[in-house]
């Protein structure tokens, strides 16, 4: 699987800023100088839909997928919880109150051990998105558009809701697909939980109005093929979302890479196990970083 998905990551790598690519890709020559733009023109904000909008009002800002225990997969939920488990690479399995199941950045490689009812997907690489998704998924939520139109996605499903913020991605020859990527921001159990995706650029204020405010964010902290660390700080402290969870790393080097850099900034943790539940009596006071298991 790590061969794989490397391979996989290697040939889309895309040229950026000789910052972006300090570390031990520098010698790629596929990864040449490339000025990324820092913002985005302005993309429309997701209407709002549901009795969920009032939750998370938008005024501010790899190893094979590992073994769940079914103990974590099986246990109910009170109304307040959600549970978030790191499956592998860019996808997490989020259960609601109600143990609807949302998988992101569903492909056909990194796999959740059980069918979900929502998927969302990212078109940088075959590893965040697949053209045959299970047909027993509910709702498949694309965060691109054939055209390049914004998608702007906002589902609400019994106890969840799924909205997305459009962002561009490079394309394989260095420049801009403009709306390549989406944040997906979901909102259970009174809880807003942001998905980054394959991040490529910082994020301007109107995006971060559309984000809205963020409880837990997921992060991708490779800091070559996404967006290189400093700016991937640059937005975490934008978003100012308590809990941080890294994603997208392909080595222990990658993610403490990262981590010494933000330990600068915020508290550090790991957690024992991938899996989590989540309320609001539980989300930390103060930001920090929560390592689940796996990448």
């Amino acid at each position: 699987m790590i061969g794989r998905e490397r391979s996989c990551e290697w040939s889309v790598c895309m040229a950026r800023p000789a910052r972006f690519i300090a570390g031990p890709m520098m010698a790629i020559a596929a990864c040449a100088a490339l000025s990324v733009t820092r913002a985005q023109e302005h993309v429309p904000a997701s209407p709002p839909n549901s009795d969920l909008s009032d939750r998370c009002p938008g005024l501010v800002a790899a190893d094979a997928p590992r073994t769940i225990p079914a103990a974590l997969r099986l246990a109910n939920l009170g109304d307040g919880q959600a549970r978030l488990t790191y499956v592998g690479h860019s996808t997490f399995l989020i259960e609601s109150p109600r143990l609807v199941r949302i998988a992101t950045d569903y492909n056909d490689y990194v796999k959740t051990p059980i069918l979900p009812d929502i998927v969302t997907m990212n078109h940088a690489h075959s590893t965040h998105y697949t053209d045959h998704p299970d047909r027993g998924i509910k709702y498949v939520l694309r965060g691109w558009s054939d055209d390049g139109s914004p998608v702007g996605h906002d589902l609400a499903y019994q106890d969840v809701r799924v909205r997305s913020v459009a962002t561009n991605i490079r394309d394989w020859g260095g420049g801009t697909i403009r709306h390549g990527n989406s944040i997906f921001v979901f909102e259970t159990a009174q809880l807003c939980i942001a998905h980054l995706g394959h991040l490529h650029h910082t994020l301007t204020q109107q995006q971060l109005n559309e984000i809205g405010r963020v409880d837990v964010v997921l992060v991708p902290v490779d800091g070559t093929y996404t967006l290189d660390l400093e700016g991937m700080v640059e937005v975490l402290q934008a978003l100012k979302a308590p809990l941080i969870i890294p994603m997208h790393y392909f080595s222990p080097y990658t993610l403490n890479r990262f981590l010494q850099r933000v330990r600068q900034v915020w508290d550090v943790e790991t957690n024992e196990t991938p899996s989590i539940v989540l309320s609001k009596a539980n989300i930390p006071a103060t930001p920090k970083v929560l390592v689940l298991p796996g990448h």
